[in-house]
């Protein structure tokens, strides 16, 4: 295993262990896990492998196969660009009083770049999930999640929601996880593609819209602020949709019919999946896309576009997944029409001179774990 090896190049010693954490791909559920709502998402072959041994001393030392040469850090505030998602879990086991020193790390992650996969959950929560065992901490999933993103929150300053890091820690094989983001409740839900004739594609268009920078803190603010107006915890305890849009306009009124839209989504989308009909979730797909193109204003034409051909190529939907302003789509498809989507976005892609996208099946793997 490569990352043996470089553990050994880097430190001179064999390493305690070596973890696996997935990244995610969203089936359905955007922009909702932080208005306390509904998502569905599930994790993917692709993640964060890493080699660790603890360290009495204090001091964590993090090389990434990706990065180059390994990093010394004694002050954890001190900490520069990835690897502060790394030193963020120490900081946030430690703000939580477990007694965790250090560590000898080394990271090796194969998730597409660009494509919006939650590579940074999946570095996180591997993190978390190793220092957990080799400190004997008896972390329950869920809690090692919670610490992941606290990381992230508070520590590398992306106020991102829980999703990213609950499906890289609680995701399994076959299924994807359905997760309230107020209660934490969560279950896994059959999601059996092969068995269908079925593939999710994952068009991954790799573009990155600096747009971007600034604008989920912005989208969260808004959602935020729509709250407060409403007189409600969060976006999710609207039950009058028609009443709320009312009292709102401009921006606010559009984040919310997009936040309250899709909870009911997610809700439909697993109605058809514990009714064994797979194969109709697609117009769910399609609508949740033209919520966050029209209503949330987080997509962008490269995803428009694969969204779009891939509908006309055969696809039963599509939607993008993630974040927004780039990263990939996905597309359900029959087995039969796999080529015939993928002509399709090709095709729609060199006409506009574009890159041509890596477009590969996703199933749902199983969540973080230790590999030997």
């Amino acid at each position: 295993m490569r990352v043996v090896d470089a553990f050994r190049e880097s430190f001179g010693a064999e390493p305690q262990g070596v973890w696996h954490a997935p990244g995610r791909v969203n089936l359905i559920g955007e922009h909702t896990d932080y208005n306390d709502g509904f998502v569905l998402p599930f994790a993917v072959p692709w993640g964060v492998t890493a080699a660790v041994s603890r360290r009495e001393d204090g001091v964590v030392r993090v090389r990434s196969l990706q990065a180059g040469e390994p990093v010394t850090v004694d002050d954890l505030d001190r900490a520069e660009g990835w690897v502060r998602y790394v030193v963020g879990v120490v900081w946030a086991l430690r703000a939580a009083g477990h007694p965790v020193r250090g560590a000898d790390i080394v990271v090796d992650g194969d998730v597409p770049q660009g494509a919006g996969l939650s590579s940074s959950a999946a570095l996180e929560v591997v993190v978390g999930t190793a220092l957990d065992e080799l400190y004997g901490l008896g972390l329950a999933k869920m809690e090692i999640a919670l610490l992941a993103q606290k990381a992230e929150n508070d520590f590398v300053g992306m106020p991102c929601g829980i999703m990213d890091q609950a499906a890289s820690a609680l995701g399994e094989e076959g299924r994807a996880l359905f997760l309230d983001c107020r209660s934490l409740a969560s279950r896994t839900i059959p999601f059996d593609l092969t068995a269908e004739g079925l593939q999710l594609l994952i068009i991954n268009t790799g573009v990155h819209h600096e747009l971007a920078d600034g604008q989920y803190a912005r989208r969260r603010e808004d959602c935020e602020n729509a709250a407060k107006r409403l007189g409600v915890d969060a976006l999710r305890d609207v039950t009058d949709l028609a009443g709320a849009l009312a009292k709102l306009t401009g921006d606010e009124r559009k984040r919310v019919q997009h936040v309250v839209t899709e909870n009911h989504r997610v809700e439909a989308l697993i109605g058809l999946l514990r009714a064994g009909a797979v194969r109709e979730i697609g117009a769910l797909l399609n609508a949740s896309h033209l919520s966050l193109r029209d209503q949330f204003e987080v997509s962008c034409a490269e995803l428009d576009v694969a969204v779009e051909s891939a509908v006309r190529g055969g696809a039963r939907g599509a939607r993008m997944t993630g974040g927004g302003f780039g990263g990939s789509a996905i597309a359900l498809v029959a087995d039969d029409k796999v080529e015939s989507v993928r002509q399709a976005v090709t095709s729609a892609y060199a006409e506009r001179g574009w890159a041509v996208p890596e477009i590969y099946p996703a199933t749902p793997a199983a969540g973080a774990r230790r590999l030997t």
